[in-house]
């Protein structure tokens, strides 16, 4: 039997309005290596991210980035 460890990032993305910005971007967030779910909560732009090793901040911003967003400081 193998476990996989699982990590968690919580981040803030800031413009976000509906669920077409929310699938928009867990799309992007789900296209990086490694991530496993994204769970993205529009009203307050909280957006978690579990992935099978730690993500680099700089490769989060730029999938937020992508998707038209931006992260809060």
């Amino acid at each position: 039997m193998s476990v996989r460890a699982s990590y968690r990032a919580t981040v803030t993305v800031t413009g976000m309005t509906c669920e077409h910005c929310a699938q928009a971007v867990t799309e992007e967030l789900c296209a990086l290596s490694g991530v496993l779910a994204v769970d993205v909560t529009v009203s307050s732009g909280k957006v978690t991210i579990t992935s099978d090793h730690e993500l680099d901040g700089v490769e989060i911003a730029g999938a937020v980035d992508e998707a038209g967003y931006s992260l809060a400081n």
